[in-house]
């Protein structure tokens, strides 16, 4: 687990504990549903992270007979489940919730109770958002949040970010609601905002279900790091042609580059594997993450006629 990453979730993990506590309290006092939705997200929050922790330090364990890759994709696994109990619990509950409260609508009482709750709310989201906000600049290398969040292979920096993000949003519709409550005296805003934090919860968790997804299938290194490699294997004139290479990120920092080369019948042996030595330690100079090389000499025809075409 890096500094940087149990940095971010510890401190998502305590604030979100306290938030959540401090929500139920406040609900309890005021009767307001968007107070009661807004402490369940805090509450799913909280054991998200707790998931997230887990599959990070699950994730560390070493490469055994039966896991010969380690265990670097048990975070993806955990991830997913993040997105799972946020659709699930957090978005479920909120929206059943809120359509309840409107089929049996009941007066708010104390109002200024909600009011400081989510103000101070709001803060501590804040401190928590700029935290993972601050640790997800620093891998995102200059590109958009969206597009860094859909190539990053390391899923502990956006799952908090993007959790960060639905709950300041959230926290904003159930403001929204009390106020509105409170200025026009009909408790259907507070349910409509309950709902309202249900479907940002939902929207959430299947952005995330989303990424996540395909890093737990196996997605590929980034195509910069693949033609890197390209650009390596090119560089030697005793490799006739590149049939293949296929990567696969087996962890957000353990990357598996496998390669079918056709190499020159000239080549001896004690020559051709003097190549593939000095050839997978250059590949692994490309990127601190590639951890495993794997070199099959094919002729060009041989790998055409029993490999597949891989789809763009």
């Amino acid at each position: 687990m890096s500094a940087s990453a149990g940095k971010v979730v510890i401190a998502a993990l305590v604030g979100n504990l306290l938030i959540a506590l401090t929500k139920f309290g406040a609900a309890l006092a005021t009767g307001s549903s968007a107070m009661l939705s807004e402490g369940v997200h805090s509450l799913v929050d909280t054991g998200n992270q707790a998931l997230m922790l887990l599959g990070m330090k699950r994730a560390q364990r070493p490469a055994s007979a039966g896991f010969p890759f380690g265990h670097g994709k048990e975070i993806y696994f955990w991830s997913f489940m993040v997105a799972l109990l946020l659709f699930g619990l957090g978005a479920g509950v909120s929206i059943w919730e809120g359509v309840w409260h409107l089929q049996h609508p009941a007066e708010m009482t104390r109002p200024a109770v909600a009011y400081a709750v989510l103000l101070a709310s709001l803060v501590f989201e804040g401190v928590s958002f700029s935290i993972a906000l601050k640790e997800f600049n620093k891998v995102r290398n200059g590109l958009g949040y969206l597009e860094a969040a859909r190539r990053g292979k390391n899923p502990v920096f956006f799952v908090v970010l993007f959790e960060d993000s639905a709950a300041m949003l959230g926290l904003l519709a159930a403001l929204a609601g009390v106020t509105l409550t409170h200025l026009t005296g009909s408790p259907i805003w507070d349910g409509l905002a309950s709902i309202v934090i249900g479907l940002v919860l939902a929207a959430t968790a299947i952005w995330l279900a989303r990424e996540t997804m395909g890093l737990l299938i196996g997605e590929g290194a980034d195509k910069t790091v693949v033609e890197a490699i390209r650009s390596c294997a090119i560089a030697h004139p005793q490799i006739e042609n590149i049939n293949e290479i296929a990567t696969l990120h087996m962890g957000p920092d353990f990357v598996v580059v496998n390669m079918s080369l056709d190499f020159s019948n000239q080549l001896k042996i004690g020559e051709l594997e003097s190549l593939v030595t000095r050839l997978t330690r250059e590949i692994k100079a490309v990127d601190s993450s590639i951890k495993r090389v794997f070199i099959e000499a094919e002729s060009r025809e041989d790998h055409a006629h029993s490999t597949p075409a891989l789809a763009d």
